[in-house]
């Protein structure tokens, strides 16, 4: 599927991201699920929960994992820069990087990890083409700050900022297949506007991409 397309709407459960929503919707039920860079847990107990998934979970900081345990989430301690390359490939039906590529040091050595662990990627990330964005940078010539990219400048763990085209860009660079791809409004829904993918690059505050290795068959 080409990217651009969005999920169907779903109605969420009380106090539910819509974000997490669209992303669990990109899940198929009782999959096995790794959650790179989890926080504290919330979209791991929203698969566990509705999706029925064997979900596992890494976070670099203690107090996330301890709000994850709390929650009764199998979470460890990790970096995303350097535990994944313990895994072996193919481990998990689904890995899960949420909001957190954008932090990590070598983005493209984590995506290339994603998708030999995983059969399927999911990866969402805050779209520094949007409009606003740009928009501040032309007027008041400050680095912006919205509800997605919501730290100054000097205390951000955000490291590398990426576009939605960047990334679609450094997906035919890994070799990565698109299956499916929204953009997102502020609130976490997808843009339903009749334009090709790259117009979302303006309009889209965060992409949420569902990716498998090119190489990849058909499902077993």
């Amino acid at each position: 599927m080409e990217p651009g397309t969005s999920a169907p709407a779903t109605a969420p459960p009380e106090g539910a991201r819509l974000d997490f929503l669209l992303v669990a919707d990109m899940v198929a039920p009782g999959s096995r699920v790794l959650d790179v860079g989890c926080g504290d847990g919330s979209l791991l107990a929203l698969l566990r929960d509705r999706r029925g998934v064997d979900g596992r979970g890494i976070e670099i900081s203690r107090e996330g994992v301890n709000a994850c345990l709390a929650k009764g989430l199998p979470v460890i301690q990790g970096d995303a820069d350097t535990d994944l390359a313990d895994y072996p490939d193919d481990a998990f039906d689904y890995v899960i990087l949420s909001q957190t590529i954008q932090a990590t040091r070598r983005p493209k050595v984590v995506l290339e990890h994603l998708l030999r662990i995983g059969r399927r990627a999911i990866v969402s990330f805050p779209n520094f083409g949007h409009w606003r964005v740009r928009l501040d940078l032309l007027l008041k010539g400050r680095m912006p700050v919205t509800d997605n990219l919501p730290y100054a400048w000097h205390d951000t763990p955000n490291i590398h900022f990426c576009t939605i085209r960047d990334f679609v860009e450094l997906c035919r660079e890994v070799g990565a297949r698109m299956e499916r791809a929204a953009a997102l409004d502020a609130g976490g829904r997808p843009v339903r506007v009749a334009l090709p993918w790259w117009a979302w690059n303006l309009l889209g505050e965060q992409g949420v991409f569902l990716l498998t290795r090119r190489e990849s068959g058909p499902d077993r």
